[in-house]
């Protein structure tokens, strides 16, 4: 499979502080799942901000779709951001907007003509299994619902990335099996989906997922095998 994703040697500062990555070098393939683990304050929100363009690195090299991101104009971060759908651990979802409007905002943002968001909101509603939660607004709504609502949200575009910050945090084990399933779905579409945890009892619910680990601000990766990470299954922890 084709690299949709390259870092090289990325360094990541916040203002005069230390580093919070520190070279950190891997490549992600189109169409694949991946695990990304590590302690809390291990550096997977940095990462994550990178990978979707809400932060730029302080040194190194970072290529999406092929393109040099780091060095991309203003103009185009839009457009490229469209590419990549997030799933916030907080939701993030407008309050006083319906589930159907939350979900229906990127298209609104992008420009879509109002007469075709109908039929793709309410296959997204269905697909996350809350056709009937159509006018409920997040503060009516559990934390299974507004997290299901946030992925619906995120990839009613059909985004090449799906990104997804300990999206089971909130929920469950019986919701984050749910959530899971849902991720595995899209990316049996072709979406490449990465997914922040630190539940180490999701790592073997995708058998053939991907995993890579960070700490301290870098990629544990002693054998090198994350360029080309290999395919199969998971420890049942992670060290």
């Amino acid at each position: 499979m084709a690299n949709i994703v390259q870092f090289e040697n990325v360094g990541l500062r916040y203002g005069t502080g230390p580093e919070t990555l520190s070279d950190v070098s891997f490549t992600l393939q189109a169409g694949a799942f991946y695990f990304m683990t590590g302690t809390s304050g291990a550096g997977k929100t940095s990462l994550l901000k990178l990978l979707y363009l809400a932060q730029r690195p302080s040194r190194g090299v970072i290529r999406l779709f092929g393109e040099d991101a780091v060095t991309l104009p203003r103009s185009r971060l839009p457009g490229f951001r469209r590419r990549i759908g997030v799933v916030f651990q907080d939701f993030r979802l407008v309050p006083h907007l319906s589930a159907f409007d939350n979900i229906a905002l990127p298209l609104r943002v992008a420009g879509m003509p109002e007469d075709e968001i109908d039929e793709p909101v309410r296959e997204m509603l269905a697909w996350v299994g809350l056709k009937d939660r159509t006018d409920a607004r997040p503060p009516t709504l559990s934390g299974g619902e507004q997290q299901r609502i946030a992925i619906a949200r995120a990839v009613i575009t059909r985004p090449e990335i799906l990104v997804a910050d300990e999206p089971t945090g909130n929920v469950d084990a019986d919701m984050a099996e749910r959530l899971l399933h849902l991720f595995e779905s899209l990316n049996r579409l072709g979406t490449t989906v990465v997914v922040a945890t630190h539940d180490f009892h999701l790592l073997n619910r995708i058998p053939n997922a991907h995993m890579m680990q960070i700490e301290g601000g870098r990629l544990q990766d002693p054998t090198g095998s994350l360029r080309n990470p290999p395919r199969g299954a998971l420890p049942e922890t992670v060290g």
